[in-house]
């Protein structure tokens, strides 16, 4: 018999020794009995390596090639940066033999492009990967079939309100040997954006394997607010892997060969910035850290190991009205957070960041005195709420699982529609809705919109059952307004099992075809991804 639980908030399959190195879900098994399951090799336990004793990198600052005339028409000169990627061979830890990754500009994470709002850029992205893939595709899920090429590649700059020809469109994926240049026009608030792979069908590996990196945008009010910076503003980028004994990546699959997927990929070895258990020597003051889940599946509940408070200043698409004291901060695929910490409140102290039962790197704090420990203000940038009345229409979304009789995933759905049906969300530019996205599965799914930054409303429980079986939607409990650390702008949300969660989106910015989908990456690559289209607005 299965049953479930809940596990860094999401629902899994119970299985013994599912949360053990090498295990998979029963889940992802093959109708077919016949196949026959690929030798299992034992994956790395990470905590038979020495704790701490590798500094946290931080990752190297993008710089441009030259400037040249941005192609929106108004003659502005714009930086143009050139980004390759490519394989690497990196330590992950003292004590491993270097791992074999793939990188865009030669380290996991990227190069981190900081960036100024209303300062356009150009970024050549650059394929020059091998012709070969170094982890298992699946050649039954929809644009990884074996007459695609096995290696491919297009950068989407998440959380970016970027022209739909330089988003990354799934299906706009280039090989080795090939390049393209998008352009970002940067008009929106500061935020921390990342960029990603995304191209169909391997996005999850490519991810996995580490074509990801950072990308800041500033501006003049958050500038004023005189925020930890420079040495005191530390990007932290968490993901999870399973590694071999011999240091190299191990990716899940099922025990069918022809068909490798399996619904969530969690690794053991947690890595912050690229490194297994690292340090960072910090002065007793306040530091700003930008923090990032960049893991396949795997949500992160963030406390440090004393208990002391964080102060998140920030989410996904920028700052919050004020910082808001928090013990625990959750984040699931996709989001980010910016969080102060204040270390003078620990000199001389060792803390670790943790997320239960994982211990991620350990802060030590210095002794000597600081002479500026820093002050956080009491408000920080105004996020008016947006009227539900402004909105021009409601459209109600399932997100939807197809079971057979051993509890078996078949796919992932968007409204029960495949990827490559006709678009059927169709918003006009410069109008407001209000979608209402109605899980049906037992799972904790994050829903991110390209383009777009939107509020959160509220979320509900109701009658799944009822649902599924009369179309009746019944609720039963009364709405949950956000909680204090989401009531900022978002571009990714988390919608809880057997719940309604409503946002409300302005299409402000541009017109064309961009997606929304699941950001637990093998939900998205097993059709729960669907493309939407924004169209012009009405004279």
């Amino acid at each position: 018999m299965i049953t479930r639980r809940r596990f860094l908030g999401q629902s899994l399959p119970f299985i013994p020794g599912l949360f053990t190195a090498g295990a998979v879900s029963l889940r992802a098994m093959s109708h077919d009995a016949r196949a026959v399951a690929p030798p299992v090799v034992p994956n790395l336990d990470p905590n038979t390596l020495a704790r701490y004793v590798d500094s946290l990198p931080l990752p190297q600052v993008a710089k441009p090639m030259e400037h040249r005339t941005a192609p929106d028409g108004s003659g502005e000169r714009v930086p143009l940066y050139r980004v390759a990627m490519r394989a690497i061979s990196v330590k992950l830890h003292r004590d491993l033999p270097p791992t074999n990754l793939w990188a865009f500009g030669g380290s996991v994470p990227g190069v981190l492009f900081d960036t100024r709002s209303g300062e356009g850029q150009l970024i050549e992205w650059a394929n020059e990967l091998p012709q070969k893939h170094f982890l298992p595709i699946d050649h039954t899920i929809h644009g990884a079939e074996k007459d695609v090429p096995e290696v491919r590649g297009v950068v989407h700059l998440h959380g970016g309100k970027t022209p739909a020809e330089s988003d990354g469109y799934p299906e706009d994926w280039y090989v080795p040997g090939q390049s393209r240049t998008y352009y970002y026009p940067n008009r929106q608030d500061a935020a921390l954006l990342w960029y990603h792979d995304h191209a169909m069908g391997i996005n999850r590996l490519n991810i996995y394997a580490g074509l990801f990196g950072l990308y800041i945008v500033r501006d003049g009010v958050e500038d004023a607010l005189n925020l930890p910076s420079g040495k005191y503003e530390i990007p932290l980028v968490l993901m999870d892997r399973d590694l071999r004994p011999d240091g190299q990546l191990s990716y899940p699959v099922s025990p069918n060969p022809e068909r490798p997927w399996v619904p969530e990929a969690f690794g053991e070895a947690q890595l912050v910035n690229g490194k297994l258990f690292p340090y960072l020597d910090v002065e007793p003051r306040l530091y700003r850290f930008r923090i990032l889940n960049a893991a396949n599946g795997r949500f992160y509940r963030l406390s440090l190991s004393n208990g002391a408070e964080m102060q998140q200043i920030g989410t996904d698409q920028g700052l919050l009205p004020a910082p808001v004291a928090l013990q625990y901060i959750q984040l699931a695929p996709g989001e980010r957070a910016d969080v102060v910490i204040d270390f003078s409140l620990h000199r001389g102290e060792k803390l670790q960041l943790e997320s239960e039962p994982f211990e991620l790197m350990q802060f030590r704090v210095g002794n000597a005195a600081v002479a500026d420990v820093g002050l956080l203000p009491k408000t920080l940038r105004p996020v008016p709420r947006i009227a539900e009345s402004s909105a021009v229409l409601t459209r109600r979304l399932t997100l939807d699982e197809n079971l057979n009789m051993v509890a078996e995933s078949m796919g992932m759905l968007l409204n029960k529609t495949m990827w490559h049906e006709p678009i059927t969300e169709k918003p006009m530019l410069n109008t407001t809705e209000i979608w209402e996205l109605v899980n049906l599965t037992e799972d904790v799914h994050p829903i991110h919109l390209h383009m777009v930054r939107f509020q959160v409303l509220d979320r509900r429980r109701f009658d799944t059952f009822d649902y599924m079986t009369a179309n009746k939607l019944r609720f039963t409990s009364p709405p949950m307004l956000p909680e204090a650390n989401e009531m900022g702008w978002k571009d990714t949300v988390r919608v809880n099992s057997g719940t309604v969660t409503r946002i409300i989106v302005p299409f402000v910015g541009y017109t064309g075809r961009y997606v929304w989908h699941c950001h637990i990456l093998e939900h998205e690559e097993n059709e729960m991804m669907r493309p939407y289209e924004v169209l012009p607005a009405r004279m």
